[in-house]
């Protein structure tokens, strides 16, 4: 699973979301967790950056705690599920970040990784999203997950999961009204390990309160 990343306003890098970050993140995400409001960029609006919620409530839930928010989607099951099934039709979206954590169970305990491009450039994850209305209220609540395949095999010594990071050229087709259901599958599929760098990092990263730049840092 992926429960955890950072995300920093940088001018390096390819992706769409590059760009509109520079102008939209004032505040860096050292350490993005559930819950939080963050930057994505949706297929409904693809030129612009919004901040949504961490965590998918599909829009058919009773209420706030009808059900377990989730983080992330399997991309082997999102053709089953009706919760995502047609959000990938829908509602697809990029999440912009730099880097992911991942916990290794080792005999001394769990050790926090950092998980990033070799070159260090901001990149996106594949996403879903979806709008929920509070009846009571009328707040419409938009909220995300991140999609997630088997780990490529620098990530698997770590953990079996890690997110679907999207190359430039697919988070265009990701983001295309016109993509097809195949098309769109063929994108989730482990990234490419000679690609990416891994390390240790401090176990501050451990509590999400914890949003300050020696997070990411090597041991």
């Amino acid at each position: 699973m992926c429960g955890r990343y950072s995300v920093i306003p940088k001018a390096k890098g390819k992706s769409r979301a590059n760009k509109l970050l520079e102008d939209h993140l004032k505040e860096a995400h050292y350490n993005a967790a559930p819950s939080q409001n963050l930057p994505v960029v949706t297929n409904k609006q693809p030129n612009a950056i919004q901040f949504f919620s961490w965590g998918l409530q599909p829009f058919w839930a009773k209420d706030v705690k009808s059900i377990k928010r989730s983080i992330n989607a399997r991309a082997e099951t999102l053709t089953e599920k009706p919760s995502f099934r047609n959000l990938l039709k829908t509602k697809r979206c990029l999440v912009p970040a730099d880097g992911f954590y991942e916990w290794q169970v080792t005999p001394q305990g769990k050790v926090p990784y950092r998980i990033l491009l070799k070159n260090e450039e901001l990149f996106s994850f594949a996403g879903l999203w979806d709008e929920w209305l509070d009846k009571d209220t009328g707040e419409v609540l938009h909220t995300y997950t991140i999609i997630t395949t088997d780990a490529n095999d620098l990530v698997k010594p770590i953990h079996d999961r890690m997110p679907v990071i999207l190359s430039p050229e697919a988070e265009e087709l990701w983001l295309d009204e016109y993509g097809t259901q195949e098309d769109l599958l063929t994108l989730l599929k482990p990234y490419l390990a000679e690609e990416m760098k891994t390390f240790p990092v401090s176990p501050l990263v451990n509590s999400p309160l914890n949003n300050v730049p020696e997070v990411i840092n090597s041991l």
